[in-house]
Order: structure tokens, then sequence, then C-alpha cells
């Protein structure tokens, strides 16, 4: 019979954050399993292990070198998450900085580094996770905050900015691996070698939606930053503009060869569209795009059925990805729509491990970059396989995108027929 020894002991760790976003310095109970048997274990002395209930003894043996079977890695990360187990021995301690713009990102300030602590949290590795809250994206208060970050030794930083703020990183010099989990390199030019970036693709989510689309193509847009960016994107897509000519915008009508383009903004203050709907024949059988938040989407859906208008469906990306659409809209006004998502691969224990935080990593696709980036981080630190098979292709994960239907309650795969049956 194997002797494991099992130890308890306190280990430095982090804290979920204050509302000030600060680390509290109360450490988390740890449980260490050593294996004190001189014999090997492959992987049927592991299931062997599981089968007679020996969790302990699973544990003590199992390791990134001893197993292949999914089945007993998904056991292991199972069990270390339960049992909040420390590592007995390690070559490299996880150190993790986060630059955290709290006004900037609002719950992101939160939410982001719930993900990255729900990650390590199921790795069988000390860790530190460490935040630096800065109240701008200025160049001054992101230099401090890098001294700070430089003085403490710390080589691998999460950033969740904008793209102010990746101006003033970029003009700073960094010299430590910076992960973006909220920008997607398409618009950038002369990216340093040591930035990687995790944003969703809207440029290729649009192009993979516009393959359904029907003339006309009708773009209500958020007069937001991502909103008016979508508009420009959709409309060279749709007509085939080698460049966006966003300045040639003079009316709400835009027109090449047998296409056209109607584009309306919808006012943050003022979602009211009867004037635009309302008898309107020249949006019949037209493609609707929705580039606009949640509640906005939900409104606009519900006036294009209350004035009868009559679509061919309803297209969206990333943004309006989101389980409350389906209990915000009735399912007579989403039943035409055709959603982009990328959010493709799901992790039992990392859903479940968030979802005990109170946060979402299975719709929310910033926390979903973030998971991305701390998984790559991780690999690149402790020399393991990484959790997610996404690739990251010259510094830029590439997603995958599939589309999505908004059904009674659940979004299931399109094909062409859910669609047209749900209209009939």
């Amino acid at each position: 019979m194997k002797k494991i020894f099992v130890q308890l002991s306190l280990a430095l760790s982090v804290s979920l954050f204050a509302q000030s976003y600060t680390i509290s310095q109360i450490p988390l109970p740890k449980t260490y399993i050593f294996n004190l048997s001189p014999y090997e274990c492959n992987e049927d002395c592991l299931e062997e292990y599981l089968q007679k209930g020996m969790v302990f003894s699973f544990l003590a043996n199992i390791n990134d070198t001893n197993v292949s079977r999914e089945k007993l890695l998904e056991m292991k990360n199972i069990y270390v998450s339960i049992f909040n187990l420390g590592a007995s021995t390690i070559a490299k301690q996880i150190r993790i900085a986060m630059l955290i713009p709290y006004k900037k990102i609002g719950k992101y300030a939160t939410t982001t580094t719930n993900a990255v602590f729900a990650y390590l949290m199921t790795k069988n590795y000390s860790f530190e996770l460490k935040s630096f809250s800065i109240e701008s994206e200025s160049y001054e208060d992101i230099q401090q905050a890098f001294e700070e970050i430089e003085e403490e030794g710390f080589k691998y930083v999460i950033a969740p900015l904008t793209y102010q703020g990746l101006e003033q990183l970029f003009a700073l010099g960094v010299e430590q691996n910076i992960y973006i989990p909220t920008i997607n390199k398409e618009d950038l030019e002369d990216i340093p070698e040591n930035f990687y970036f995790g944003g969703i693709d809207y440029k290729e989510q649009s192009k993979v939606l516009l393959q359904h689309a029907a003339s006309p193509l009708v773009i209500f847009y958020d007069t937001s930053y991502t909103g008016e960016k979508l508009r420009d994107i959709q409309k060279s897509i749709f007509l085939d503009h080698v460049e966006d000519n966003t300045d040639l915008f003079t009316d709400n009508y835009e027109q090449e060869d047998d296409k056209k383009v109607f584009i309306f903004p919808v006012s943050s203050h003022n979602s009211n569209l009867k004037n635009i709907l309302k008898d309107n024949d020249d949006l019949n059988n037209s493609s609707v795009v929705l580039d606009t938040p949640l509640v906005k989407s939900g409104l606009i859906m519900s006036q294009l059925t209350l004035y009868d208008v009559n679509t061919t469906n309803i297209l969206s990306t990333q943004i309006n990805y989101d389980p409350l659409l389906l209990s915000i809209t009735q399912y007579e006004d989403r039943k035409q729509m055709i959603i982009a998502n990328s959010i493709t691969e799901k992790n039992d224990i990392l859903i479940e491990t968030n979802a005990l935080l109170k946060n979402d990593i299975s719709y929310d696709w910033i926390n979903y970059t973030t998971t991305i980036g701390i998984d790559y981080f991780f690999s690149m630190i402790a020399g393991t396989q990484r959790v997610y098979k996404i690739p990251l292709i010259n510094n830029q994960v590439i997603y995958p995108i599939e589309l999505k239907v908004p059904s009674y309650s659940s979004f299931v795969p399109y094909s062409s027929s859910s669609v047209e049956e749900s209209s009939l």
C-alpha cells in the first residue's frame, strides 16, 4: 500500500477584490499532497485509484508528464479545485500583474481579475496575482504603474485597456510580456513583439454574417467607437469596397450596382424608430444588422415587429451573444436573428470555478478572452500544455466563428433551415 502524507498548511495566495480593487493579505488555506511511494504509476494505475475512490493516491501520482488521457486530466483539475491543492515542488512561482484602469472599464476591473484568479486556482502551482490600479489611461498613470511593476519584478502583465491606453503603453516602451484581452490587432501597426492580443475580430465576424445578407442592408448602430467602426466595416464589406469610405456619408442611403444600404444611428436618448420604420416599404425583405448594445437591440427588434417590417433576417456580432437577450425579447421578435459567436471552447472546470465567484466566461467575451490570455501566459511560464487549443498567430488569438440562433430558451447552432422554419 502506498503511503500518502497529507499536510494542511497556509500558502501565499490572493483573495478576491474588495470594492477598492486591492488584494487582501489574508492567505487562503492550501492542501499539500506528497507521494512517498518508490514505484511509478502509469495511466492504468491512476484509473484504478479513481475506481477505488483513492483520491489522494490518484492526486499524489498524477503529473503533466505521465498522463495524456483527457478524462484523467479533467479529474485531476476537478480535485485540485475542490481541495485547493498547493504544489509540493515547483520550479517557478507563477507571478502575474494586472494593469487595471478601473474608471475606464467599470465592472471589468473586477471580472477580468476574477477570471485570472479563477484560472490560477485550478492549477497545482503557487502563484502571486497583483493588481495595479490606475485612475486614467494617461501616459503618466501608466508610467507610474509600470515603474512599480518593474520594481516588483513582474514579467507578465494582463492589461484590459482601451485603444487610448494601448497607445500610451506603446509610447512607454515596456519590456514585460503584455496581453491585451480587449483589443484585436487588426487595425494596429508596428506592434512590439512582447505584446499579445485577445480581442474578438469583429471584421471577420461581419464577413461571415454578411454572407447571409440580402439587399437592402439596414444597419442600426450605436454612436460609440465600436458601433461606428462596425458600421463602416459592414458597409464596406457589403458593397465590396476595397477601402472604407466613411466620409461619403451624407444621408441614410448608399448604393452600388444593385446593392443598397440604409444606415441609421440609434441615440442613447431616443430609441423610438417610428419615423424610420412605419410604412417604409424600402425596408421590406431587408437584412437588418444590429450594431447596438443588448437593450437597444431588444427595442429595435420589438419595433420591427410592431411596424410590420418584413425582414429577411436580423444579424449581429458578438455584442448581442448574451442569455439576457432571451428574456428581454419576445421569440416572435428574434426568431429570424443570426448571431456570430467566437466563444466556442468550453471548459467545465473553469466555468464552474468562475461561477463560484459570480463570474461569467461562457457569454462575456472580455472575461473569456482574459481567460485565454492567462492560459497562454501560464503555459509560457510553467512549460505546460494550454487548456485552450485556440491558436495564437503573430501575437493575436485567432478565434473560430460559429453562427448561433436565439431559440426559445437557448442559443442553438444556425442552419439555413432553422431560421426559415422559425418564420413559418
